[in-house]
Protein backbone atom coordinates (compact mmCIF):
# COMPACT_ATOMS: atom_id res chain seq x y z
CA UNK A 1 0.00 0.00 0.00
CA UNK A 2 2.77 2.49 0.95
CA UNK A 3 6.40 2.73 -0.13
CA UNK A 4 7.44 4.28 3.19
CA UNK A 5 6.21 6.79 5.78
CA UNK A 6 6.81 9.73 3.44
CA UNK A 7 4.63 8.18 0.75
CA UNK A 8 2.01 7.41 3.41
CA UNK A 9 2.09 11.01 4.60
CA UNK A 10 1.55 12.36 1.11
CA UNK A 11 -1.38 10.03 0.45
CA UNK A 12 -2.88 10.94 3.81
CA UNK A 13 -2.40 14.67 3.16
CA UNK A 14 -4.49 14.36 0.00
CA UNK A 15 -7.43 13.21 2.18
CA UNK A 16 -6.98 16.20 4.50
CA UNK A 17 -6.94 18.93 1.86
CA UNK A 18 -10.03 20.61 3.36
CA UNK A 19 -7.91 21.58 6.40
CA UNK A 20 -5.47 23.67 4.37
CA UNK A 21 -5.54 27.28 5.47
CA UNK A 22 -7.42 26.57 8.71
CA UNK A 23 -6.19 26.87 12.30
CA UNK A 24 -5.11 23.21 12.35
CA UNK A 25 -2.03 21.99 14.21
CA UNK A 26 -0.57 18.67 13.04
CA UNK A 27 0.57 16.48 15.93
CA UNK A 28 2.73 13.43 15.23
CA UNK A 29 2.87 10.49 17.62
CA UNK A 30 6.56 9.76 18.21
CA UNK A 31 8.40 8.20 16.77
CA UNK A 32 6.98 6.55 13.65
CA UNK A 33 4.08 8.95 13.30
CA UNK A 34 6.28 12.03 12.95
CA UNK A 35 7.61 11.39 9.39
CA UNK A 36 3.99 10.88 8.29
CA UNK A 37 2.86 14.00 10.13
CA UNK A 38 5.71 16.05 8.64
CA UNK A 39 4.41 15.42 5.12
CA UNK A 40 0.86 16.25 6.20
CA UNK A 41 1.97 19.52 7.84
CA UNK A 42 3.98 20.50 4.78
CA UNK A 43 1.07 19.85 2.42
CA UNK A 44 -1.44 21.69 4.63
CA UNK A 45 0.94 24.59 5.34
CA UNK A 46 0.29 23.92 9.03
CA UNK A 47 2.55 23.92 12.10
CA UNK A 48 3.96 20.58 13.24
CA UNK A 49 4.44 19.38 16.80
CA UNK A 50 4.52 16.09 18.68
CA UNK A 51 1.90 14.87 21.08
CA UNK A 52 3.68 12.75 23.65
CA UNK A 53 1.58 10.29 25.65
CA UNK A 54 2.62 7.53 28.02
CA UNK A 55 0.53 4.53 28.95
CA UNK A 56 -0.01 3.87 32.65
CA UNK A 57 0.30 0.12 32.94
CA UNK A 58 -1.19 -1.99 35.73
CA UNK A 59 1.70 -2.63 38.16
CA UNK A 60 1.54 -6.43 37.99
CA UNK A 61 0.60 -6.51 34.29
CA UNK A 62 2.18 -3.44 32.58
CA UNK A 63 0.84 -4.25 29.12
CA UNK A 64 -2.69 -3.58 30.39
CA UNK A 65 -3.44 0.16 30.39
CA UNK A 66 -5.17 1.64 33.41
CA UNK A 67 -4.83 5.11 31.91
CA UNK A 68 -2.50 7.48 30.13
CA UNK A 69 -0.73 10.78 30.76
CA UNK A 70 0.21 13.67 28.53
CA UNK A 71 1.93 17.02 28.69
CA UNK A 72 0.55 19.85 30.75
CA UNK A 73 -0.24 17.53 33.65
CA UNK A 74 -3.00 15.76 31.70
CA UNK A 75 -4.04 12.39 33.11
CA UNK A 76 -6.75 10.07 31.76
CA UNK A 77 -7.77 7.10 33.91
CA UNK A 78 -9.80 3.97 33.14
CA UNK A 79 -11.97 3.57 36.24
CA UNK A 80 -13.08 0.08 35.21
CA UNK A 81 -9.54 -1.28 34.94
CA UNK A 82 -8.50 0.43 38.19
CA UNK A 83 -11.44 -1.13 39.98
CA UNK A 84 -10.96 -4.64 38.59
CA UNK A 85 -7.19 -4.61 39.16
CA UNK A 86 -7.62 -3.13 42.64
CA UNK A 87 -4.80 -0.64 42.09
CA UNK A 88 -4.20 1.51 45.16
CA UNK A 89 -3.67 5.27 45.05
CA UNK A 90 -0.04 4.74 46.10
CA UNK A 91 0.58 2.21 43.32
CA UNK A 92 -1.01 4.52 40.76
CA UNK A 93 1.14 7.41 41.97
CA UNK A 94 4.34 5.33 41.67
CA UNK A 95 3.58 4.33 38.06
CA UNK A 96 2.61 7.87 37.14
CA UNK A 97 5.79 9.33 38.63
CA UNK A 98 8.01 7.03 36.56
CA UNK A 99 6.07 7.56 33.33
CA UNK A 100 5.87 11.32 33.88
CA UNK A 101 9.66 11.55 34.14
CA UNK A 102 10.05 9.64 30.86
CA UNK A 103 7.39 11.77 29.15
CA UNK A 104 8.95 15.06 30.20
CA UNK A 105 12.45 13.95 29.15
CA UNK A 106 11.22 12.86 25.71
CA UNK A 107 9.16 16.00 25.21
CA UNK A 108 12.17 18.19 26.00
CA UNK A 109 14.44 16.22 23.69
CA UNK A 110 12.00 16.15 20.78
CA UNK A 111 11.22 19.88 20.92
CA UNK A 112 14.84 20.80 21.25
CA UNK A 113 14.15 23.88 23.39
CA UNK A 114 10.94 24.96 21.65
CA UNK A 115 7.70 25.47 23.54
CA UNK A 116 4.72 23.22 22.96
CA UNK A 117 2.32 24.71 20.40
CA UNK A 118 -0.80 25.98 22.16
CA UNK A 119 -3.89 24.03 21.07
CA UNK A 120 -6.44 26.34 22.70
CA UNK A 121 -9.37 26.88 20.33
CA UNK A 122 -7.67 25.04 17.45
CA UNK A 123 -8.13 21.86 15.44
CA UNK A 124 -5.72 19.11 16.50
CA UNK A 125 -4.82 16.69 13.70
CA UNK A 126 -3.30 13.65 15.41
CA UNK A 127 -1.20 11.56 13.04
CA UNK A 128 0.38 8.13 13.44
CA UNK A 129 1.85 5.71 10.88
CA UNK A 130 -1.09 3.38 11.57
CA UNK A 131 -3.25 2.01 14.35
CA UNK A 132 -4.03 -1.51 15.52
CA UNK A 133 -6.03 -1.42 18.76
CA UNK A 134 -5.99 2.39 18.79
CA UNK A 135 -5.26 2.68 22.52
CA UNK A 136 -2.41 5.17 22.13
CA UNK A 137 -4.40 7.23 19.62
CA UNK A 138 -7.37 7.33 22.01
CA UNK A 139 -5.16 8.66 24.79
CA UNK A 140 -3.67 11.24 22.41
CA UNK A 141 -7.14 12.47 21.41
CA UNK A 142 -8.13 12.90 25.04
CA UNK A 143 -4.86 14.70 25.82
CA UNK A 144 -5.42 17.09 22.89
CA UNK A 145 -8.87 17.97 24.21
CA UNK A 146 -7.53 18.55 27.71
CA UNK A 147 -4.91 20.86 26.19
CA UNK A 148 -7.62 23.06 24.69
CA UNK A 149 -8.32 21.71 21.20
CA UNK A 150 -11.92 22.39 20.17
CA UNK A 151 -11.87 19.78 17.39
CA UNK A 152 -9.83 16.59 17.13
CA UNK A 153 -9.11 14.72 13.90
CA UNK A 154 -7.35 11.35 13.93
CA UNK A 155 -5.48 10.80 10.66
CA UNK A 156 -3.70 7.53 9.87
CA UNK A 157 -2.63 5.79 6.67
CA UNK A 158 -3.92 2.38 7.75
CA UNK A 159 -5.90 0.64 10.47
CA UNK A 160 -8.28 -2.32 10.85
CA UNK A 161 -11.81 -1.63 9.69
CA UNK A 162 -13.47 -2.37 13.04
CA UNK A 163 -11.05 -0.12 14.97
CA UNK A 164 -11.48 2.76 12.53
CA UNK A 165 -15.26 2.50 12.49
CA UNK A 166 -15.48 2.17 16.26
CA UNK A 167 -13.15 5.07 17.07
CA UNK A 168 -15.33 7.63 18.85
CA UNK A 169 -12.73 9.65 20.72
CA UNK A 170 -12.07 11.89 17.67
CA UNK A 171 -14.57 14.18 15.96
CA UNK A 172 -13.41 12.79 12.63
CA UNK A 173 -11.28 9.82 11.58
CA UNK A 174 -9.42 9.97 8.26
CA UNK A 175 -7.85 6.70 7.11
CA UNK A 176 -6.45 5.91 3.67
CA UNK A 177 -6.91 2.14 3.98
CA UNK A 178 -9.04 0.20 6.47
CA UNK A 179 -8.88 -3.52 5.54
CA UNK A 180 -11.14 -6.00 7.31
CA UNK A 181 -8.25 -8.49 7.39
CA UNK A 182 -5.47 -6.78 9.33
CA UNK A 183 -2.30 -8.29 10.80
CA UNK A 184 0.01 -5.39 11.68
CA UNK A 185 0.76 -1.84 10.54
CA UNK A 186 4.17 -2.82 9.16
CA UNK A 187 2.64 -5.24 6.64
CA UNK A 188 1.25 -2.26 4.74
CA UNK A 189 4.67 -0.65 4.14
CA UNK A 190 7.45 -1.76 1.81
CA UNK A 191 9.89 0.13 4.04
CA UNK A 192 8.91 0.21 7.72
CA UNK A 193 12.36 0.77 9.18
CA UNK A 194 12.45 2.31 12.67
CA UNK A 195 12.39 6.08 13.13
CA UNK A 196 15.08 7.38 15.49
CA UNK A 197 14.68 10.17 18.02
CA UNK A 198 17.25 12.17 16.02
CA UNK A 199 15.05 11.92 12.91
CA UNK A 200 12.10 13.22 14.91
CA UNK A 201 14.14 16.22 16.05
CA UNK A 202 15.34 16.98 12.51
CA UNK A 203 11.81 16.85 11.10
CA UNK A 204 10.46 19.14 13.82
CA UNK A 205 13.36 21.56 13.29
CA UNK A 206 12.67 21.68 9.56
CA UNK A 207 8.97 22.38 10.12
CA UNK A 208 9.78 25.14 12.62
CA UNK A 209 12.16 26.76 10.13
CA UNK A 210 9.49 26.61 7.45
CA UNK A 211 6.88 28.31 9.62
CA UNK A 212 9.31 30.90 10.94
CA UNK A 213 10.19 31.90 7.38
CA UNK A 214 6.51 32.38 6.57
CA UNK A 215 6.45 29.71 3.89
CA UNK A 216 2.90 28.78 4.86
CA UNK A 217 1.72 31.64 2.67
CA UNK A 218 3.87 30.73 -0.32
CA UNK A 219 2.11 28.78 -3.03
CA UNK A 220 3.79 29.84 -6.29
CA UNK A 221 6.36 27.05 -6.48
CA UNK A 222 6.83 23.55 -7.88
CA UNK A 223 7.36 20.54 -5.63
CA UNK A 224 7.07 17.16 -7.30
CA UNK A 225 8.48 13.66 -7.55
CA UNK A 226 10.46 13.16 -10.75
CA UNK A 227 11.72 10.17 -12.72
CA UNK A 228 15.05 10.82 -14.42
CA UNK A 229 16.30 8.58 -17.26
CA UNK A 230 20.08 8.42 -16.99
CA UNK A 231 22.83 5.97 -17.80
CA UNK A 232 20.39 3.33 -19.09
CA UNK A 233 18.22 3.30 -15.92
CA UNK A 234 15.63 5.53 -14.28
CA UNK A 235 16.41 7.17 -10.93
CA UNK A 236 13.91 8.86 -8.64
CA UNK A 237 14.06 12.32 -7.14
CA UNK A 238 12.14 15.17 -5.55
CA UNK A 239 12.44 18.53 -7.32
CA UNK A 240 11.42 21.65 -5.38
CA UNK A 241 11.67 24.93 -7.25
CA UNK A 242 10.84 28.49 -6.16
CA UNK A 243 9.15 30.77 -8.66
CA UNK A 244 11.15 31.92 -10.48
CA UNK A 245 14.05 29.48 -10.18
CA UNK A 246 17.57 30.87 -10.58
CA UNK A 247 19.60 27.99 -9.14
CA UNK A 248 19.25 24.32 -8.22
CA UNK A 249 21.25 22.36 -5.65
CA UNK A 250 21.50 18.64 -6.43
CA UNK A 251 21.88 16.37 -3.38
CA UNK A 252 24.08 13.28 -3.54
CA UNK A 253 23.60 11.26 -0.34
CA UNK A 254 26.06 8.84 1.18
CA UNK A 255 26.02 5.10 1.78
CA UNK A 256 23.11 3.82 3.86
CA UNK A 257 20.96 6.89 3.14
CA UNK A 258 18.35 7.92 0.59
CA UNK A 259 16.59 10.93 -0.86
CA UNK A 260 14.24 10.73 2.13
CA UNK A 261 17.07 11.37 4.61
CA UNK A 262 15.70 13.73 7.30
CA UNK A 263 19.09 15.47 7.49
CA UNK A 264 19.16 16.27 3.79
CA UNK A 265 15.47 17.22 3.86
CA UNK A 266 16.25 19.67 6.66
CA UNK A 267 19.13 21.26 4.75
CA UNK A 268 17.01 21.36 1.57
CA UNK A 269 14.27 23.28 3.40
CA UNK A 270 16.79 25.86 4.61
CA UNK A 271 18.18 26.27 1.09
CA UNK A 272 14.70 26.64 -0.34
CA UNK A 273 13.92 29.38 2.17
CA UNK A 274 16.91 31.26 0.72
CA UNK A 275 15.50 31.09 -2.81
CA UNK A 276 17.38 28.01 -4.03
CA UNK A 277 15.78 25.09 -5.84
CA UNK A 278 16.65 21.61 -4.60
CA UNK A 279 16.76 18.16 -6.18
CA UNK A 280 16.97 15.27 -3.71
CA UNK A 281 17.60 12.04 -5.55
CA UNK A 282 18.78 8.46 -5.37
CA UNK A 283 21.60 7.89 -7.83
CA UNK A 284 21.08 4.13 -7.72
CA UNK A 285 18.00 2.03 -8.35
CA UNK A 286 16.79 -0.20 -5.47
CA UNK A 287 18.21 -3.25 -7.25
CA UNK A 288 21.60 -1.55 -7.66
CA UNK A 289 21.67 -0.50 -4.01
CA UNK A 290 21.37 -4.16 -2.99
CA UNK A 291 24.94 -4.59 -4.27
CA UNK A 292 27.05 -2.72 -1.70
CA UNK A 293 29.87 -2.33 -4.22
CA UNK A 294 27.74 0.12 -6.20
CA UNK A 295 27.40 2.43 -3.19
CA UNK A 296 31.16 3.01 -3.30
CA UNK A 297 31.45 3.10 -7.10
CA UNK A 298 32.36 6.79 -7.31
CA UNK A 299 32.84 6.67 -11.08
CA UNK A 300 29.28 5.35 -11.54
CA UNK A 301 27.77 7.85 -9.10
CA UNK A 302 29.61 10.77 -10.69
CA UNK A 303 28.44 9.71 -14.14
CA UNK A 304 24.86 9.62 -12.88
CA UNK A 305 25.26 13.11 -11.41
CA UNK A 306 26.46 14.32 -14.78
CA UNK A 307 23.41 12.77 -16.43
CA UNK A 308 21.08 14.42 -13.93
CA UNK A 309 22.78 17.75 -14.61
CA UNK A 310 22.11 17.27 -18.34
CA UNK A 311 18.47 16.46 -17.51
CA UNK A 312 18.11 19.73 -15.58
CA UNK A 313 19.68 21.67 -18.45
CA UNK A 314 17.10 20.20 -20.85
CA UNK A 315 14.04 21.15 -18.75
CA UNK A 316 12.37 24.46 -19.55
CA UNK A 317 12.05 25.60 -15.91
CA UNK A 318 15.67 24.79 -14.99
CA UNK A 319 17.52 25.31 -18.29
CA UNK A 320 19.01 28.63 -17.22
CA UNK A 321 19.68 27.73 -13.59
CA UNK A 322 23.08 27.74 -11.94
CA UNK A 323 23.84 24.25 -10.61
CA UNK A 324 25.39 23.32 -7.28
CA UNK A 325 26.13 19.96 -5.67
CA UNK A 326 25.57 19.05 -2.02
CA UNK A 327 27.30 15.79 -1.18
CA UNK A 328 27.25 13.78 2.04
CA UNK A 329 29.70 11.01 2.98
CA UNK A 330 30.54 9.01 -0.19
CA UNK A 331 28.19 11.30 -2.15
CA UNK A 332 30.68 14.12 -1.61
CA UNK A 333 33.35 12.15 -3.47
CA UNK A 334 30.94 11.63 -6.36
CA UNK A 335 29.93 15.32 -6.34
CA UNK A 336 33.54 16.51 -6.53
CA UNK A 337 34.43 14.02 -9.23
CA UNK A 338 31.43 15.09 -11.32
CA UNK A 339 32.27 18.77 -10.70
CA UNK A 340 35.82 18.17 -11.87
CA UNK A 341 34.58 16.52 -15.04
CA UNK A 342 31.90 19.12 -15.80
CA UNK A 343 34.09 22.14 -15.10
CA UNK A 344 32.36 25.51 -15.19
CA UNK A 345 28.92 23.94 -15.58
CA UNK A 346 28.95 23.43 -11.80
CA UNK A 347 28.99 26.69 -9.85
CA UNK A 348 29.50 25.47 -6.27
CA UNK A 349 29.98 22.32 -4.18
CA UNK A 350 29.30 21.70 -0.48
CA UNK A 351 30.41 18.54 1.31
CA UNK A 352 28.77 17.50 4.61
CA UNK A 353 30.83 15.01 6.58
CA UNK A 354 32.10 13.97 3.17
CA UNK A 355 34.81 11.81 1.72
CA UNK A 356 36.30 14.20 -0.85
CA UNK A 357 39.42 12.06 -1.26
CA UNK A 358 37.23 9.48 -3.06
CA UNK A 359 37.16 11.85 -6.04
CA UNK A 360 40.73 10.71 -6.64
CA UNK A 361 43.20 12.47 -8.91
CA UNK A 362 40.51 14.71 -10.39
CA UNK A 363 40.42 16.89 -7.25
CA UNK A 364 42.89 19.48 -8.59
CA UNK A 365 40.69 19.87 -11.70
CA UNK A 366 37.64 21.05 -9.71
CA UNK A 367 36.88 24.68 -10.56
CA UNK A 368 33.66 25.10 -8.56
CA UNK A 369 34.08 26.94 -5.24
CA UNK A 370 34.03 24.16 -2.64
CA UNK A 371 33.03 24.19 1.02
CA UNK A 372 34.03 21.21 3.16
CA UNK A 373 31.97 20.90 6.38
CA UNK A 374 33.21 18.44 8.99
CA UNK A 375 32.37 17.75 12.63
CA UNK A 376 35.15 18.60 15.06
CA UNK A 377 34.74 15.24 16.80
CA UNK A 378 34.80 13.32 13.49
CA UNK A 379 38.58 13.17 13.64
CA UNK A 380 39.31 10.60 10.94
CA UNK A 381 37.08 12.31 8.36
CA UNK A 382 38.43 15.70 9.41
CA UNK A 383 41.96 14.54 8.63
CA UNK A 384 40.83 13.18 5.25
CA UNK A 385 39.22 16.53 4.42
CA UNK A 386 42.34 18.46 5.36
CA UNK A 387 44.39 16.29 3.01
CA UNK A 388 41.84 16.68 0.23
CA UNK A 389 41.70 20.44 0.72
CA UNK A 390 45.43 20.62 0.11
CA UNK A 391 44.82 19.16 -3.37
CA UNK A 392 42.07 21.59 -4.36
CA UNK A 393 43.10 24.48 -6.63
CA UNK A 394 39.69 26.18 -6.69
CA UNK A 395 38.31 28.64 -4.16
CA UNK A 396 37.72 26.51 -1.08
CA UNK A 397 37.12 26.54 2.66
CA UNK A 398 37.12 23.96 5.45
CA UNK A 399 34.44 24.66 8.10
CA UNK A 400 34.65 22.67 11.34
CA UNK A 401 31.49 22.37 13.45
CA UNK A 402 32.81 22.26 17.00
CA UNK A 403 31.99 19.10 18.95
CA UNK A 404 29.95 17.52 16.15
CA UNK A 405 30.26 13.86 15.19
CA UNK A 406 29.87 12.34 11.73
CA UNK A 407 26.07 12.65 11.47
CA UNK A 408 25.88 16.08 13.17
CA UNK A 409 23.37 14.73 15.71
CA UNK A 410 24.36 17.12 18.48
CA UNK A 411 21.95 19.97 19.38
CA UNK A 412 22.30 22.79 16.85
CA UNK A 413 24.96 21.02 14.77
CA UNK A 414 22.81 20.29 11.72
CA UNK A 415 21.37 23.81 11.82
CA UNK A 416 24.92 25.15 11.63
CA UNK A 417 25.60 22.90 8.64
CA UNK A 418 22.49 24.19 6.90
CA UNK A 419 23.40 27.83 7.52
CA UNK A 420 26.97 27.31 6.24
CA UNK A 421 25.68 25.58 3.10
CA UNK A 422 23.00 28.20 2.51
CA UNK A 423 25.46 31.07 2.74
CA UNK A 424 27.95 29.36 0.41
CA UNK A 425 25.34 28.56 -2.23
CA UNK A 426 23.69 31.99 -2.06
CA UNK A 427 27.01 33.71 -2.72
CA UNK A 428 28.08 31.39 -5.54
CA UNK A 429 24.77 30.44 -7.19
CA UNK A 430 22.64 33.56 -6.94
CA UNK A 431 24.40 36.14 -9.07
CA UNK A 432 23.44 39.16 -6.98
CA UNK A 433 24.47 37.43 -3.74
CA UNK A 434 21.09 38.16 -2.20
CA UNK A 435 18.10 36.04 -1.33
CA UNK A 436 14.63 36.57 -2.68
CA UNK A 437 11.47 36.90 -0.62
CA UNK A 438 11.65 33.27 0.54
CA UNK A 439 13.75 34.23 3.54
CA UNK A 440 16.48 36.44 4.97
CA UNK A 441 20.16 35.95 4.49
CA UNK A 442 22.53 37.37 7.08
Amino acid sequence: MFDNRIDAGRQLAARLESLRGTDAVVLGLPRGGVPVAAEVAKALHAPLDVIVVRKLGVPFQPEVAMGAIGEGGVKVLDARVLRMARVSDAELADVERLERATLEARSARFRHGRDRIDLTGRTAVIVDDGIATGSTARAACEVARRLGATRVVLAVPVGPKDTVEGFTEADEVVCVSAPSQFLAVGYHYRDFSPTSEDEVIVLLDAAAHRMKAGLASEAADSDADVMIPVDGVTVEGRLHLPEPAAAVVVFAHGSGSSRHSPRNLFVADVLYEAGLGTLLLDLLTPAEEANRANVFNIELLARRLGGVTDWLAARQETAGCAIGYFGASTGAGAALRAAGELGERISAVVSRGGRPELAGPILPAVTAPTLLIVGGADTIVLDLNRRAQAELRCENRLAVVAGATHLFEEPGALAEVAILARDWFVVHLLSDGETNSKGPHP
